[in-house]
């Protein structure tokens, strides 16, 4: 699928809300291709062994991602690419394009070498609770999965430019290549290996599909070049990227770090929590990535082009918007998975060797999970509007404080409530994050419109409990009737997630949230393009 040409000032055809359709509608196909994914892992590796070893191997070379590329790239570029593009200066813009993809090729490659030699000595510190067995696996599987992030360095710089220029659909559509390429790999390769052979397809697979997602955008960077390339470092704007990178990369760095320090703790409390809380992450992380990043995403070049023009009014506006918007989506999605976390689980992870246990601790973390949902996915877009405004250093301040929160809730919380205390310390932590970017953020744009803001949520959150009370009965009263075969168990939580849908929008028209009639204009705007 490819896009239209864009307008001329690189905002996206057809306005913000079709953008922000279409780029939802492709991160809900990934989001679904990544549950795939994970149900074809729980299935062949349960929460025992091998997998929590996986885990941990994966986490490292993504926080490495996190801090030195694909993301941190994006969230220092667009800003100064978009300023650029926004003073005339395309030439400029082009040459800082080629000259950071050499910065970062060589600099990225460089920390992979010397990331992939220290591995015996450095993973194992990750992962204090496992056994020797476990820890020579997790180091031989992240030597494989470290190449990645040189790889994703390059990748964030070519989305970057498309999201830039209005081209959200290619970028959206990339993890669900990804997705694609290791869910083939596991389903063809790991019948023909013996059982403790298997999970190395996995590793195998997240490279082979990080070089396919590249491979798939390249393309679509025709007509925006060409990009010349250099050294990089004797270019101003490259240095003006790099030094905005650094506390860009601490703070989203240090959503990473939190991860890490999840599974640190996980590992104390048994072999098999790191897997469960890992596999609650996923569907945890399922409706912030469909909404929140989609929105976010979309917003992120219109609220630097807003910053750069000095238009806070409506800067302050968006955001306004933004998080309403957000709180109308993730609410409901939070009281889906807070009342029926156990079905939610057996449904999707319950079979293989995913079994019983595996879905009543899996279900446990997911439930405390649930409670600080809503505030980490609104934070994305707070984050991103600091970026925009290049003042990167606040909320970096508060993201570090928010790993010393939650390390330090872990240390308390584990030992009484088990694999709950782990991500209820990260709900905590979310909140609290929240709420100072939020107070913060508002002071340095000249007030964000609080009380607007705070109508928004409380809205969706008493629709949200009244639909996820619809949503408990109605499961509640169809698992008593027709049983938990696995047909039967599509058909009770089905119909419960139906009946929290119609009860939430019903709820929202009675107290005349101005989300539904703005949801209706753009499935009016989508029919008109049919």
């Amino acid at each position: 699928m490819t896009d239209t040409p864009e307008g001329t000032e690189g905002a996206p055809k057809g306005g913000l809300g079709r953008s922000t359709a279409i780029f939802s509608f492709w991160t809900a196909v990934s989001r679904v291709a990544g549950l795939v994914r994970e149900v074809v892992a729980a299935a062949l590796f349960g929460t025992q062994g091998a997998i929590n070893a996986f885990v941990i191997a994966f986490q490292v070379p993504n926080l490495l991602r996190s801090l030195v590329a694909d993301s941190a790239i994006s969230a220092a570029f667009v800003p100064i690419y978009t300023q650029l593009q926004e003073q005339g200066r395309k030439q400029d813009a082009r040459r800082l394009v080629g000259a950071l993809s050499s910065v970062v090729v060589l600099g990225l490659t460089a920390i992979t070498i010397v990331a992939i030699v220290t591995a015996p000595w450095v993973m194992p510190l990750f992962a204090p609770g496992l056994d020797p067995a476990l820890q020579d696996s997790l180091i031989g599987l992240s030597q494989v999965m470290f190449p990645i992030v040189p790889l994703l360095g390059l990748t964030g710089i070519v989305a970057a430019v498309l999201q830039a220029e209005g081209r959200f659909t290619p970028t959206a559509f990339v993890p669900v290549l990804w997705n694609a390429v290791i869910i083939v790999s596991l389903v063809a390769a790991t019948p023909f290996l013996p059982e403790d052979q298997r999970i190395w397809v996995y590793a195998v697979g997240i490279l082979l599909g990080t070089v396919a997602q590249l491979l798939y955008l390249l393309p679509y960077m025709r007509g925006f070049g060409p990009f010349p390339i250099s050294l990089g470092f004797g270019n101003r704007m490259v240095r003006r990227v790099l030094v905005l990178m650094l506390p860009v990369t601490v703070g989203l760095g240090l959503i990473n770090i939190n991860a890490l320090v999840d599974a640190i703790f996980a590992t104390l409390v048994s072999e098999q929590a790191v897997r469960a809380i890992d596999a609650a992450f996923r569907l945890y992380i399922l409706p912030q990535g469909i909404f929140s990043v989609a929105i976010s995403t979309v917003l992120f070049p219109t609220i630097s082009r807003m910053a750069a023009n000095k238009d806070w009014p409506g800067l302050r506006s968006s955001v306004d918007s933004g998080l309403r918007q957000i709180f109308f989506l993730l609410l409901p999605a939070t009281a889906f998975l807070m009342v029926l976390a156990t079905p939610v689980v057996r449904l999707v992870y319950e079979r293989g060797a995913f079994d019983g246990y595996s879905t009543l601790i899996t279900s446990e973390a997911l439930f405390y999970f649930t409670i600080g949902l809503v505030f980490n996915g609104s934070s994305l877009l707070l984050i991103r509007a600091f970026f925009s405004m290049q003042q990167p250093w606040l909320p970096t301040a508060i993201a570090g404080a928010g790993v010393l929160l939650n390390a330090a809730l872990n240390a308390i919380l584990y030992r009484p409530l088990g694999i709950g205390g782990i991500p209820l310390s990260t709900s905590i932590t979310s909140f609290v994050t929240f709420m100072l970017l939020l107070h913060f953020l508002s002071k340095r744009t000249g007030g964000l419109d609080l009380p607007y803001v705070l109508d928004g949520f409380l809205k969706s959150l008493a629709a949200a409990a009244f639909g996820g009370l619809l949503a408990w009965t109605t499961w509640y009263t169809l698992d008593g009737w027709i049983g938990d075969s696995f047909i039967a168990q599509v058909v009770t939580v089905g119909m419960g997630g139906v009946a929290l849908t119609v009860a939430f929008l019903a709820a929202a028209q009675a107290l005349s949230m101005p989300e539904i009639a703005a949801g209706r204009r753009l499935l009016s705007a989508r029919r008109g393009v049919r």
